[in-house]
């Protein structure tokens, strides 16, 4: 029996963490997850000069000196979601928002139960 939701996004270490510092020094942290590297982050970025999160075609998606890990992880998820989201095009003769082509208002019911008869 599973416990929970099994994860819809995995990677092979190809988001990369970048840690550096005004001493020279200079840290990559290979993580399986942008959940995981928002977690390095965290746990990093108060000892660090600058943190960055680099995606695996090599953008840098978060620098800590321009935006606050919560202000970005919580960007993230709304663009995760946005993505996530895949719905037929529908226009609606009542200009409801809340209508769509797999989950019509009541207008719209009412109506197609009148063409049907």
């Amino acid at each position: 029996m599973v416990h929970g939701l099994e994860p819809t996004e995995e990677y092979d270490g190809s988001i990369v963490v970048h840690l550096l510092d005004d001493t020279a020094r200079r840290e990559k942290i290979r993580c399986g997850s942008y959940e995981e590297a928002i977690a390095v982050v965290r746990e990093n970025y108060r000892s660090v000069t600058v943190a960055k999160i680099v995606d695996r075609d090599g953008n840098v998606v978060f620098t800590s000196s321009d935006m606050n890990i919560d202000d970005w992880e919580t960007e993230w998820e709304h663009a995760k979601r946005r993505l996530s989201v895949d719905v037929e095009e529908y226009d609606c003769p009542y200009d409801n928002v809340a209508c769509f082509a797999d989950d019509h208002c009541i207008q719209c019911q009412i109506d197609a139960v009148k063409e049907a008869y």
